[in-house]
């Protein structure tokens, strides 16, 4: 195995890798840019260095300057997380050519299979069935043209993307120019390469993703799906595992075809193969992604797996200790992420110094977290402060418990989207199962019945002005109402006191020299 780790990655992610790093008895590196100096990743890992200011393209998007930390730090592996640069093929060359093991996939099946269009074309080549588009990266008149011939509504998205970063749904001709434009540079931003591609949007489908693993031996295995269809604008934010959709057979055939395509590709170490599934169950691939991901632990949950402990495993060269056949699920798991955010204002970012922090716990309850009571949550990266992730027996107590630790989880100074799944989890079509990837945006833009929900919210969380001002107003309020009971105590108290009570006060008076 390896002596010490390179977490090329900020926030909750490089958290749950350096915690696997300290398990396994592996010395971890962090790297921070300089609003990131304070992060909970810096203050756990066992050696941490700088790399830059805070914009990402100066900081953590340098991979000469991850591989001058690598070689300065004596580092003989690097775990590069999710986002940044996971799932660019330039960093694996470079660690490759530094003497570094990357912990992820070779760059050649990263780029076979990463990049969106070639694992469209790949899956074609395999006979796994893809949503209709363009299977390379497009210019904008040809993308144009092919939108008007396929009809609207249709999909751009980044080819190097992921998070719904880069991905603009266009309903109309009007449209199109600008959602261009916009999806190119966000994506740019996002991850360093603008190039975008189109595919055919489908109406009410539902987000299923397989969770593969693949060893340098020939052995790839499904560990199953997780469902992934709750987004608020193609952003996943409540995942779950197994979906309430799927049957024995459907998930037979999925993983039959995220285990033949991560084959062809070359696959090695941990990846999800992505597929909308209409309402006749029929799958579509959609996108590989090379890289661990965000909702990982719904499905370590399900299967008593660590994946990252995996991950570091197969990158050391060693056999997956399991077959496909011997993966039993148990249970049903669900996790939600918690942004730093105002749903109450359009999902408005919002940072700020924590004031104030519980975390739920109690039984089949983990949180998975970056953050901590007393520091700032910086304004220059994705707003999300962790993920509360809720284990059951059934569907039914999985929410149960994740509605109890959303009650129980608190945070003052900045606010959070807790109470968009308070209400999420409460919605009858939810309960049921009947979800798509559009379910949420319809949600949020139904009417609310909600001034009592929104203001027990406020209370549990964000902001620390109104929560100020309301404990003022209580306490001159409770003040005024003791000082009026204790007026009108004493004033019951001398209009009923008897002769006899008053003539004995004066005898022991007299009494007294």
């Amino acid at each position: 195995m390896f002596k010490k780790i390179l977490i090329a990655n900020r926030g909750e992610i490089a958290v749950r890798i350096l915690r696997a790093c300290r398990e396994l008895g592996m010395q971890s590196v962090s790297v921070f840019s300089e609003a990131d100096r304070k992060s909970l990743h810096v203050r756990l890992a066992d050696e941490a260095y700088t790399i830059g200011p805070a914009p990402s393209r100066e900081s953590y998007l340098r991979i000469d300057k991850l591989m001058d930390v690598a070689r300065r730090a004596g580092c003989d592996a690097l775990h590069p997380g999710y986002g940044f640069l996971a799932e660019n093929a330039a960093l694996p060359r470079a660690c490759s050519e530094a003497g570094i093991t990357f912990i992820g996939p070779p760059a050649e099946a990263m780029e076979a299979l990463g990049s969106k269009t070639a694992g469209r074309q790949l899956a074609r080549r395999v006979e796994v069935p893809t949503v209709p588009g363009t299977n390379d990266p497009t210019e904008k008149s040809e993308a144009r043209a092919l939108a008007q011939s396929m009809g609207y509504p249709v999909l751009l998205k980044a080819v190097a993307g992921g998070g719904g970063k880069g991905m603009r749904l266009v309903y109309s001709d009007a449209e199109f120019e600008s959602a261009f434009r916009d999806a190119a540079s966000e994506a740019m931003n996002a991850f360093g390469d603008e190039r975008l591609y189109l595919e055919k949007y489908l109406e009410r489908p539902r987000h299923i993703e397989i969770q593969i693993l693949a060893d340098a031996h020939g052995r790839v295995v499904s560990l199953g799906e997780r469902e992934c269809s709750i987004q608020r604008r193609h952003q996943k934010v409540i995942e779950e595992a197994p979906s309430p959709a799927v049957t024995p057979e459907l998930r037979k055939k999925m993983s039959a075809a995220a285990v033949r395509l991560a084959r062809a590709g070359g696959y090695v170490n941990a990846g999800t193969m992505e597929f909308l599934v209409d309402q006749k169950l029929n799958f579509y691939f959609l996108e590989v992604n090379t890289r661990l991901q965000v909702e990982h632990p719904v499905t370590e949950q399900v299967t008593g797996l660590d994946l990252v402990k995996l991950q570091i495993a197969i990158a050391a060269g060693h056999r997956l200790p399991f077959a496909w056949e011997a993966i039993t699920p148990r249970g049903h798991a669900m996790e939600v992420r918690l942004y730093a955010e105002d749903p109450e204002n359009n999902f408005f970012p919002s940072p700020g110094k924590i004031l104030s922090c519980r975390t739920p716990g109690g039984p089949g309850i983990r949180m998975d977290e970056g953050v901590y009571e007393g520091w700032t949550v910086p304004n220059e990266y994705d707003p999300l402060l962790g993920k509360l992730i809720a284990w059951g027996n059934s569907r039914e107590e999985t929410i149960a418990r994740l509605r109890r630790a959303l009650d129980e989880y608190t945070i003052t100074g900045i606010r959070t989207n807790a109470g968009l799944f308070r209400r999420i989890l409460t919605e009858p079509e939810f309960l049921r199962g009947e979800i798509h990837t559009r379910w949420l945006d319809e949600l949020l833009r139904r009417p609310r019945a909600a001034a009592a929900s929104s203001s027990s919210d406020s209370n549990r969380e964000g902001n620390p002005g109104r929560a100020h001002e309301a404990a003022a107003i209580a306490a001159a309020i409770w003040q005024a109402k003791q000082s009026a009971a204790q007026g009108a105590e004493a004033s019951s108290a001398d209009e009923n006191s008897s002769r006899w009570k008053m003539a004995g006060r004066r005898q022991l008076l007299d009494r007294m020299p």
